[in-house]
């Protein structure tokens, strides 16, 4: 029997935990942190071995292979150690990828758009009658989680680059690899290549039946497909002038040519924006692989809610419309919901900088920003790149003063943006909670 060291208590850490225990496996749990009084309870409950705030050593003798949650980096001192005594080092979707019964599974990866594509291909496929299940990254279940208490037939999964660091075996039926931008970059020496070449692992595994679906205006994939053997390759692009896409918009209809032709007016799609559009191709894409009908397909993309936190519209009060984009960590997102907004821009945003090139913004902050309240540790950097190119840049203490501040600036027809293209974690517990209180003041104005 195998003996599991586990590193990190949260949502991956306990779904691995839960799988071990339900499969017989002698498993321990390591948390650097405080391991919550809920999850604790759990492990008292299964009697599994447990420590907080430390990752000891000695749990390196016992073990047969560890299994890193995502957040956890590949520097600590334990990891380092476990490298040099050669213990396979695995993750939560690796361990999970060994108890799936005969389940298909699409994995959605990107550096933005793979929330919001991985849950609408879940939408399609519910309401196309699939047995499915919706898990990974942004979800509240890891793919563990799910396998613990059920083997569905169908699994899609939201996949970080984190989460593809250590896979060995791990092959979806379909991998979805949206686009590439700089993000994340001081997980990776801040080399972007080391992260490009992290997401293309999604396809790394796939065989001449498993499908790969990709977005072939991006330039940054383009030129590493000779990483792709045997699998089925599936472009969508802005357009077909290659003869090569799948899916490409044609005079305002979005197009994809799979088994049969499918065509939809964009005006008449739930999501819009450019990068929706892109979004719904490699969703359409999967889910005619898979069967689903034009018609269910049509519905599905003409009736779909978006994810919370990504272009969410909060309130519109006084005539001013206030916008909550927290997902937003990177300059590309950012990118996208100024692209999206057609009136003048109030922007608030901040963080912890990932090594973000804020140039790409420049163009359109000169073109529709008026103000930006900058938050947490990011202002000094914010403040340096855009000060020539923006009127009004103001350091805010807290998402309060933020709103606050932007309802006493702006003028009826303003956009209110929080975009932040940082992490949250200098201030907040995750980009959730940054969207949740942003939502809070508005609504207290």
């Amino acid at each position: 029997m195998d003996n599991i060291l586990i590193l990190g208590s949260g949502i991956s850490g306990m779904g691995a935990c839960k799988l071990a225990i339900k499969n017989n496996l002698n498993v321990r749990v390591s948390d650097n942190n405080k391991i919550s009084e809920k999850n604790k309870n759990i492990l008292n409950e299964f009697d599994v071995y447990w420590e907080e705030n430390n990752h000891s050593f000695s749990n390196l003798d016992w073990v047969d292979y560890i299994i890193k949650s995502p957040g956890i980096s590949n520097e600590i001192e334990i990891i380092r150690e476990a490298n040099s005594r050669q213990i396979p080092i695995i993750s939560e979707i690796e361990f999970a990828y060994q108890f799936i019964q005969n389940s298909k599974i699409i994995a959605v990866t990107g550096s933005n758009g793979k929330t919001t594509t991985s849950k609408l291909i879940y939408s399609i496929l519910s309401d196309a009658g699939f047995d499915v299940e919706l898990c990974g990254n942004s979800f509240t279940s890891s793919f563990s989680e799910k396998l613990s208490y059920k083997n569905s037939k169908y699994y899609v999964l939201e996949l970080s680059s984190f989460q593809l660091e250590n896979i060995d075996k791990f092959q979806p039926n379909i991998s979805i690899l949206l686009n590439f931008s700089p993000d994340h970059l001081d997980r990776y020496n801040f080399d972007e290549n080391k992260y490009y070449n992290t997401k293309m692992r999604i396809q790394s595994n796939q065989k001449n039946n498993n499908s790969f679906i990709y977005f072939s205006d991006d330039k940054n994939i383009m030129k590493r497909l000779d990483q792709c053997s045997d699998v089925k390759l599936f472009p969508f692009g802005t357009s077909n002038s290659s003869g090569n896409n799948v899916a490409w918009i044609d005079k305002n209809q979005l197009i994809i040519n799979h088994k049969n032709l499918f065509t939809m007016v964009l005006h008449e799609m739930a999501l819009q924006g450019r990068h929706n559009v892109y979004n719904s191709m490699a969703a359409g894409i999967a889910a005619k692989i898979l069967g689903v009908n034009n018609d269910v397909l049509r519905q599905c993309l003409s009736n779909f809610k978006g994810v919370e936190h990504r272009l969410e519209p909060v309130l519109k009060l006084d005539e001013k419309l206030y916008i909550n984009d927290s997902k937003a960590t990177n300059c590309n997102s950012v990118f996208f919901a100024l692209e999206s907004v057609k009136s003048p821009v109030i922007w608030i945003c901040g963080g912890v900088d990932k090594g973000n090139d804020y140039s790409l913004l420049d163009d359109l902050v000169k073109e529709k920003v008026d103000c930006i309240l900058a938050l947490g540790n990011s202002f000094e950097a914010i403040n340096n790149h855009f000060e020539k190119i923006c009127p009004k840049i103001f350091k805010v203490e807290s998402m309060q003063d933020a709103v606050l501040l932007s309802h006493q600036i702006s003028n009826p027809g303003h956009t209110i943006l929080l975009s932040p293209a940082c992490s949250s974690f200098d201030m907040f517990k995750d980009y959730q909670e940054r969207g949740r209180i942003f939502k809070e003041c508005v609504y207290n104005l």
